[in-house]
């Protein structure tokens, strides 16, 4: 049975202006202990759909089911219980800044009605599991932001959660701490199997952490499915440039000096993973074709674990060999796709 099922659900705000549809029949389906990721670029409705996961907003239309159970069907004291099993970490923590590390964490548990000594015993537990156990005595504002995601995350663990919803928890921190923050992720998605959903606009969190992904655009999903499978196979004009921009490519177009150098010839992208990479196959096309083949981008990422690599490939213009090329290609293993940025 899934963990969290959202079923055609739309969300619409009212504004001077008319109304905004920030949601448009929504479908996503995430399993039990699933690391699942919610991308998109900004505006394209991530943090609304993230927020209807725990009715902080209630849908317009459509719902979610937890468990099979659906929370528009819940009262208002049912649904309090219900946020107890989720957990929430946001992009600028939320610590309450005048109390301690550890009065941080035993916040939502007094909240629950435990006990002082209860409540502690539990925050310097995950003070340890969150790599923390001599801060507990520091205020937030003593700790760098790595630490105050770390000190977020165990007060969201504080409740024993089932689910963990992530807005943004790495945007705000430099790219070695965001790589600490989502081990950290893993280590307690593997450890105490809870359900993890990533909310990120960064495809480098998507690839590194999640098993499977939504992509948003416009309040709609455009794509979905297993991480490496987009990565391989994006069909969307939004998941090509999220992973152009993974690459680095924020600011790269193909003008100036690479578009000089691009005459004219199909233009190709390759995907490649470990178990097509033990040869040399751009090499061995070249050899055996006797033609030559223009590599204009090469790049490697982690991918759930795996390895894999992209190149962008230009064959020679009038090339009438370009057909046999790639079959040459896919049947050593990689991976075809459009490269329009190119185009």
């Amino acid at each position: 049975m899934s963990e969290i099922l959202v079923e055609h659900l739309s969300k619409t705000f009212a504004s001077k202006d008319g109304k905004v549809e920030a949601l448009k029949d929504v479908n996503i389906e995430i399993g039990s202990g699933d690391i699942y990721g919610i991308i998109g670029m900004s505006g394209a409705g991530k943090s609304t759909l993230v927020r209807c996961m725990n009715y902080l907003e209630v849908p317009s239309e459509g719902r979610v089911l937890i468990e099979g159970k659906a929370l528009g069907d819940f009262t208002e004291k049912e649904l309090r219980k219900q946020r107890e099993s989720i957990g929430m970490i946001f992009q600028h923590f939320n610590l309450l800044m005048q109390k301690s590390v550890i009065e941080n964490i035993c916040f939502p548990l007094y909240i629950q009605g435990k006990k002082k000594p209860e409540a502690h015993k539990r925050a310097e537990e995950l003070l340890e599991i969150v790599g923390l156990p001599d801060k507990k005595a520091a205020y937030p504002a003593q700790l760098s932001g790595g630490q105050m995601q770390r000190v977020a995350i165990a007060r969201a663990l504080a409740a024993n959660p089932k689910i963990l919803l992530c807005d943004e928890a790495t945007s705000a921190l430099d790219p070695q701490t965001t790589s600490q923050i989502l081990a950290l992720l893993k280590q307690i998605n593997r450890d105490f199997g809870i359900t993890i959903v990533i909310i990120t606009h960064q495809m480098s969190v998507v690839r590194e952490i999640c098993d499977h992904v939504a992509i948003l655009k416009d309040g709609v999903v455009v794509e979905k499915g297993l991480v490496a499978d987009i990565f391989s196979h994006p069909k969307t004009a939004v998941a090509r440039e999220l992973i152009r921009r993974d690459a680095g490519g924020e600011n790269e177009t193909p003008t100036g000096k690479i578009q000089d150098e691009i005459n004219n010839g199909e233009i190709i992208r390759i995907v490649f993973s470990e178990n097509s990479a033990f040869e040399p196959v751009i090499a061995n096309l070249i050899l055996t074709f006797g033609e030559p083949v223009n590599i204009l981008k090469a790049d490697t990422k982690n991918v759930g674990g795996v390895a894999k690599g992209e190149m962008i490939l230009q064959f020679k213009k009038d090339n009438n060999r370009v057909e046999a090329m790639k079959q040459y290609l896919l049947e050593h293993g990689l991976a075809i796709g459009e490269a329009p940025e190119y185009a």
